[in-house]
């Protein structure tokens, strides 16, 4: 069965239809992963887009409960060069036809996604459809819809949990969170407490927490403009803070910094970035379309800690004179590369340090 997708730029691409039959739009964004298609596929931080896969087979080791990064897919969709229908894993539980099917997501194979990927690299990221129909309105209907706000509201959470860890007490405030920012708090020992992204600092402070996690999370940052006078209030209190990627970004806007949308963003797990301090060089996953601007740290307190080698890109922060720091790419990998880890040691050490008296930062 064929299936299209519709660019508000014009270009259609035909090819074969997967997964659900039914129709979705989105931003249309790529990942260079060559591995772990279901982490990124079940990544919060891809609500409301459409998901192209760079390497050219995708599906070969199937689908199974225990690796996928939140309880249910988020994307709009799927597109690779070529799907595999009949996967060969040991820990293979469906494939992943069956899968988008069973989350009513469609998915594309048998285009040029090479041409795909070029195409938004040039002109960047843009509206598509998936759509098994294309009439003479379509690319106009494309280039009317109105792309969705605040994303976080989306996949967050509605109401706190808590681990039944025993250890230092974190609040993980939940943007969109993936579940191995979980297992590498509870990897620590911490107690975690998750709480919706809307949590009043008070509400925060009255569980007495010995550090504060900004996770991940979809979409543009000034649309969780909310957030910012809890972040604020946290990092007065003096408790030590740490953000991951969009939870990096709104620290820096809270914090009087700026960011801005990049062309076609960073998604893959090989961007290498460069420790500015040290000048060590790692690769790094990353999943974001916004980045903190780098001309407007000078009027604020944070230092910039790592940059993305490729772009130059902000990658990390520190507060001058609180602790509180944050990266934008994933330490927690899943999939990716565990070079970046480390950070989540740092944010253990920061609290160790707070909690005896000598929480200012070197």
């Amino acid at each position: 069965m064929k299936r299209y997708l519709v660019l508000a730029d014009g270009t259609v691409f035909t090819g074969e239809a997967f997964g659900a039959a039914t129709s979705k739009a989105g931003e249309v964004v790529f990942n260079t992963g060559m591995t772990g298609y279901q982490e990124t596929i079940t990544d919060p931080s891809y609500a409301g887009q459409i998901i192209t896969f760079t390497y050219p087979l995708i599906g070969n080791y199937g689908m199974n409960v225990a690796t996928s990064e939140s309880l249910a897919p988020s994307c709009q969709g799927v597109i690779v060069r070529e799907v595999a229908r009949h996967p060969s894993h040991w820990h293979n539980e469906q494939s992943l036809p069956e899968f988008l099917r069973q989350h009513d997501i469609p998915g594309l194979a048998g285009i040029d996604t090479r041409r795909l990927t070029r195409i938004i690299r040039e002109e960047g990221t843009m509206k598509g459809l998936l759509t098994d129909t294309v009439t003479a309105d379509t690319v106009a209907q494309v280039q009317q819809l109105a792309l969705p706000h605040d994303q976080v509201q989306q996949v967050a959470i509605k109401q706190a949990y808590t681990s039944p860890n025993t250890g230092r007490r974190v609040v993980v405030v939940d943007f969109g969170f993936k579940d191995s920012i979980l297992r590498e708090l509870a990897a620590r020992h911490f107690q975690v407490t998750v709480v919706p992204p809307t949590t009043t600092a008070a509400t925060i402070l009255a569980l007495h927490p010995d550090g504060v996690l900004l996770s991940n999370g979809p979409g543009d940052p000034e649309d969780v403009g909310y957030a910012l006078p809890m972040i604020q209030a946290v990092e007065m209190a003096r408790i030590p803070l740490m953000g991951i990627c969009l939870g990096h970004q709104l620290f820096a806007l809270a914090n009087g910094a700026r960011t801005e949308k990049l062309r076609f963003g960073h998604r893959g797990f090989n961007h290498p970035v460069r420790e500015v301090a040290t000048g060590q060089t790692f690769f790094t996953a990353q999943n974001h379309g916004y980045a903190v601007a780098a001309d407007s740290l000078a009027s604020t307190q944070l230092i910039q800690t790592y940059v993305e080698i490729n772009d130059g890109t902000v990658e990390g922060l520190r507060h001058r004179n609180l602790p509180a720091f944050s990266v934008q790419f994933h330490p927690d990998a899943t999939p990716g590369p565990h070079d970046a880890v480390g950070c989540f040691d740092e944010f253990a050490a920061m609290i160790e340090s707070s909690i005896h008296g000598a929480d200012q930062p070197a």
